[in-house]
C-alpha cells in the first residue's frame, strides 16, 4: 500500500478513541501468565533487549513494561554544562535550523515553530534556532530525559489528532507534528531556553511528565489546552528523567537562535541514545 492510500484509509479510523482504548488495555492488571506472554511476545517481535531492564515480573501492567526504566549505568551522560545530550533513544528524522520560523518535517514538507508550540507569543524565542526531531520505534526505551541542566519554566499542553508518526505519515500528513497531541516542556538552561516537545501518535498517545504531578496526562477524552508558567522554576539535572511515553512516538528539541551548534553527525537516519552528546553551546 502506498503512503497516500495508507493515510486515506487511516482517515476513516477513530484514532483518538482507538488510542484511549489501547491505553486502557495497557494499564489493565491482567493475570500474571497473560502479562508475561504479552511482554515476551512484544519483546521478541521488536527485538527489545530485555537485559537492559528489570525482569518481566517487575511490571504489573503492559504499560509499565513499555515505559520501563533502564538498569543503572547503562546510559552515561556526557559531561559539560554546555554539552547537549540526547533526551531519548531513537533515530534522527531531521535536524537543522528553524530558518524563517519553519522546521523540516520531510522532503518538500515544512511546518511552523508557532504551530508546533501552540503558542504564538512564545514562538519568536525559537525561530532561527537549532532543532532536532527524534523518532522512537516500538523497540526503543521510552523514557524522556532533560538534554541540559537548568530549570523547568513551564509547559504547554495541546490536545490534537493522533496520526501515526511512522515514515509514511511523516512524508504525507502536512504539519503532522503541529496537529498531533503534544506536551511542550520549557526549560531555562546555560544555553538559553530549550523546548522539549513530546508528540503523541496513534495508539501511543499517552505522555506523562515526572517533574510536576499536576502536569496533564495526554490522550484523555474532552481534553482542553493547558498553559502554565511556574512562579518558581523547577530545578533539574542533565540526564534526569523528564517523563515517559506510556506507549510513545517522537521528541523534538528546539533551542534559541545562535545558542546551540548541533553535531555534524546528526543527520537523518542517525541512531542516538540517552546521554549521548548531540551538540554544544556556540
Amino acid at each position: 500500500m502506498n503512503d497516500r492510500l495508507f493515510i486515506g484509509a487511516l482517515r476513516l479510523v477513530p484514532k483518538n478513541t482507538l488510542s484511549r482504548l489501547a491505553g486502557a488495555a495497557t494499564r489493565w492488571r491482567a493475570p500474571r501468565a497473560v502479562r508475561r506472554w504479552a511482554m515476551r511476545a512484544f519483546a521478541a517481535r521488536y527485538g527489545i533487549d530485555l537485559t537492559e531492564c528489570p525482569g518481566i515480573d517487575a511490571y504489573g501492567t503492559f504499560g509499565e513494561f513499555f515505559a520501563r526504566p533502564l538498569r543503572p549505568g547503562l546510559r552515561p551522560v556526557a559531561a559539560g554544562e554546555r554539552v547537549v545530550v540526547s533526551p531519548v533513544d531513537g533515530v534522527v528524522s531531521e535536524a537543522g535550523v528553524a530558518a524563517g520560523g519553519r522546521l523540516v518535517q520531510a522532503k518538500g514538507i515544512d511546518y511552523a515553530v508557532a504551530g508546533l508550540l501552540g503558542d504564538e507569543a512564545l514562538a519568536p524565542r525559537f525561530e532561527g534556532g537549532a532543532y532536532v526531531t527524534i523518532y522512537l520505534s516500538p523497540r526503543d526505551y521510552h523514557r524522556i530525559h532533560f538534554p541540559l541542566a537548568g530549570a523547568v519554566a513551564g509547559y504547554r499542553y495541546r490536545p490534537g489528532k493522533l496520526w501515526p508518526v511512522n515514515p509514511a505519515s511523516v512524508r504525507t500528513v502536512p504539519g503532522l507534528f503541529s496537529v498531533n497531541e503534544r506536551l511542550v516542556t520549557l526549560t531555562q538552561t546555560p544555553l538559553g531556553a530549550c523546548a522539549v516537545v513530546a508528540v503523541g501518535a496513534t495508539v501511543v498517545g499517552r505522555v506523562r511528565a515526572y517533574y510536576d504531578p499536576g502536569a496533564p496526562h495526554t490522550n484523555v477524552a474532552r481534553a482542553r489546552p493547558e498553559h502554565r508558567d511556574y512562579d518558581e522554576p523547577i530545578p533539574v539535572e542533565k540526564g534526569q528523567e523528564l517523563g515517559a511515553f506510556e506507549m510513545g512516538s517522537t521528541v523534538i528539541l528546539l533551542f534559541e537562535p545562535g545558542k546551540v551548534r548541533l553535531s555534524p553527525a546528526l543527520v537523518a537516519g542517525t541512531r542516538v541514545r540517552v546521554g549521548e552528546a548531540i551538540g554544544e553551546g556556540t
